[in-house]
């Protein structure tokens, strides 16, 4: 019997997971037998705990909650790049509103179907990336991620709704609507300088750049529907400067995946990405989003590693 703790995120799908936590654990300790139960209370509450857990001899960890409490375990499974247990499992009931690690998986929606794969007991090794950044205070950082990191306008949006905390509380779960409209309206297509590998290297136009292990982000958009989780590889989706009008038109084929047909967009593929600002951006910065949060800002290092935990979905 594999030692497992569960990690939830009480304050996900709106309070709701708090309020059921318990009937949670039972329901899932049916399928995975016993089992310990972390609540989390702050950010990267989830992070910490998974890492304790996994150098106590914990086996796998299951993340409750959306996006953002995945990627957190995520993080706990490595310290300085390395994976704590390169064998343990990673799992997940994902019960928040986004869902969008869980879409390239073809999970559906909702606590039984996330339970459901658990209970398949099916284990494949997934890709994980690596961001390396400068952060506000011209720091470097390090961050992991599983699905999706980008930057560009994507990030001036999470940027201007996790600083925006008056309008987060009048405007509830829009203020993510309200954030792409204003950034839509004021945002200016930045220069920068893309590395992807060895195979390309010039300075682009980007109006959101998204560095892709998995397919969706921004809550069901298809930003790179040929990503593979476990091919060894990053898929790297330019969309660049184009007309607002334009702009309106790639943002609905993105839920499709269709935007990768329009001329304004590249696609690349590479296991390295670096990007830096170039100086014509006036000394803006270019911040970078990871499955709702802002970490930091360009110039920035997006690295894949192969194959780097266990997914048991």
């Amino acid at each position: 019997m594999m030692k497992t703790l569960v990690v939830i995120n009480p304050r996900s799908a709106g309070g709701k997971t708090g309020r059921t936590a318990q009937s949670i654990a039972r329901r899932l300790a049916d399928v995975t037998g016993p089992l310990t139960v972390a609540m989390t209370n702050a950010p990267m509450d989830a992070a910490r705990i998974t890492s304790h857990a996994l150098r106590d001899g914990y086996e796998r960890v299951v993340a409750v909650g959306g996006d953002g409490t995945i990627n957190e375990v995520v993080n706990g499974f490595f310290h300085n790049g390395l994976p704590i247990n390169p064998e343990a499992e990673f799992a997940l009931l994902d019960v928040g509103t986004g869902g969008d690690f869980r879409k390239t998986f073809e999970i559906d929606a909702g606590f039984d179907a996330s339970l459901e794969r658990i209970a398949e007991g099916r284990v494949r090794r997934i890709d994980v990336g690596r961001l390396s950044y400068v952060s506000e205070e011209g720091k470097t950082g390090s961050r992991h991620f599983a699905n999706i990191a980008s930057f560009g306008m994507s990030g001036d949006v999470m940027h201007r709704v996790n600083r925006a905390k008056r309008v987060k509380r009048l405007l509830g779960r829009f203020v993510y609507t309200w954030g792409s409209i204003v950034s839509l309206f004021s945002y200016k297509a930045k220069p920068v300088r893309l590395k992807v590998d060895a195979a390309f290297d010039d300075v682009v136009s980007v109006s959101t750049c998204a560095v892709c292990n998995g397919q969706f982000f921004g809550g069901g958009m298809r930003v790179a529907p040929d990503a593979s989780p476990d091919d060894g590889l990053l898929d790297v989706v330019v969309i660049g400067d184009a007309p607002k009008r334009e702009i309106l038109t790639s943002m609905k084929q993105i839920y499709s995946g269709q935007h990768v047909g329009s001329p304004h967009v590249k696609v690349f593929r590479g296991k390295s990405v670096i990007a830096t600002p170039v100086e014509a951006t006036g000394g803006n910065p270019v911040f970078i989003e990871v499955d709702g949060e802002t970490p930091g800002q360009l110039p920035a290092m997006f690295e894949v590693m192969p194959k780097a935990i266990k997914f048991r979905a």
